[in-house]
């Protein structure tokens, strides 16, 4: 009896795992450390390009990247949506003012990157970076809740890399 309990229990912790356990990617930039200050040349106030990303622990058997910007400390019900991109290569370089890959619309419906440019206080920017086991077939005018659907059930690995950003006076 013991024996069936300890096969239940591995069956069990074998099946949570494999639901939960997605390798990690790192997402990094030379322009700003995890958790830091966001340089003022990315956004509303500077040049308002794309900062420059890196992204390791990329899956062998990746076939392309996504990327999310998100804000969720804005004022819109669920956030702001700063950058929305797929079909990225998967060599984990996006160099500084990207234009690259497929540039889906931001939550100003409109494609490509917008900086940051909160009306108030510290907001903290998430660059959410997918590793796909697939290049997606969707249109143009997709944005976050659209590419989400689409990477569902395609998403080898994923990581996130915050930034942080407070307009100045």
């Amino acid at each position: 009896m013991r024996t069936v309990y300890t096969l239940i229990f591995l069956a069990m912790a074998t099946a949570l795992t494999s639901l939960t356990d997605k390798a990690q990617l790192t997402i990094t930039s030379s322009s700003f450390s995890n958790n830091g200050k966001i340089p003022k040349k990315y956004t509303c106030q500077g040049e308002q390009v794309s900062p420059p990303l890196h992204i390791s622990g990329i899956p062998s058997g990746a076939k392309s990247l996504a990327l999310i910007l998100h804000d969720p400390d804005a004022g819109h019900q669920g956030g702001f949506t700063h950058w929305v991109m797929w079909n990225l290569p998967t060599d984990g370089n996006i160099p500084e003012g990207f234009k690259g890959a497929v540039q889906g619309h931001n939550g100003a419906e409109k494609a490509g990157y917008i900086g940051m440019c909160p009306p108030s206080g510290v907001h903290h920017y998430h660059f959410m970076v997918y590793a796909l086991d697939k290049q997606l077939s969707i249109a143009e005018t997709t944005d976050k809740a659209g590419l989400e659907k689409a990477m569902a059930g395609h998403i080898l690995a994923q990581g996130d890399l915050i930034g942080l950003y407070e307009k100045m006076k």
